[in-house]
């Protein structure tokens, strides 16, 4: 077999990015439409509705079931071990397709899936507690990195994360122009 140019390693590992971004982008455009979905149907339960036993539109289970959190899994006694293993199996059985991530409650062992369940608002004091955060967080310029990214969309942005970080952290970014969630192609530091 002949040996790959430089210029055809190149054009390959450049095609390799772009088929990944591909793949990012339409797996970040099938969470954006579920979260459409929600709503636009009235998917997303209050607060109080979630405290009054209202179950999750999304899967129908209860969102605070009452049973308190697992022990560690360590811990877990042969009765719970079932217990558990018999939940990861419905909820895997359940969402074998989802691709997302799993949630619960705090004080809860109900599991509900990133993609099917629409996420729990925050509380009263949740929400006072990240404004306090987000108020306090003020980054000072000179920490920041700006980068230039290439989109999927072959459209190109500027923007900006802590100089901590040697290279660019997200899959995906809102494009301004597009008005779309795209893959990021390629992201290079600027000086």
């Amino acid at each position: 077999m002949a040996q790959l140019t430089e210029e055809q390693k190149a054009q390959r590992a450049a095609a390799r990015r772009r088929s990944s971004a591909l793949a990012a982008e339409e797996d970040a455009l099938r969470h954006e439409r579920k979260r459409q979905e929600w709503d636009a149907n009235g998917t997303r339960l209050t607060r109080d509705e979630i405290e009054a036993g209202v179950p999750c539109h999304g899967c129908g289970q209860p969102i605070i079931d009452g049973l308190g959190d697992w022990p560690p899994l360590m811990k877990l006694t042969e009765q719970e071990t079932r217990e558990y293993d018999a939940a990861q199996a419905d909820f895997a059985a359940r969402h074998k397709d989802c691709r997302g991530y799993r949630w619960s409650m705090s004080g809860s062992r109900a599991l509900h899936c990133g993609y099917c369940c629409p996420p729990p608002p925050l509380s009263e004091r949740q929400l006072e507690r990240l404004g306090t955060l987000l108020r306090a967080s003020r980054p000072d310029p000179a920490e920041l990195r700006t980068w230039r990214l290439t989109l999927t969309c072959d459209h190109v942005i500027d923007v900006q994360q802590h100089k901590s970080h040697g290279q660019w952290t997200t899959n995906v970014r809102h494009c301004p122009t597009c008005d779309q969630t795209r893959r990021v192609v390629t992201a290079e530091a600027q000086p």
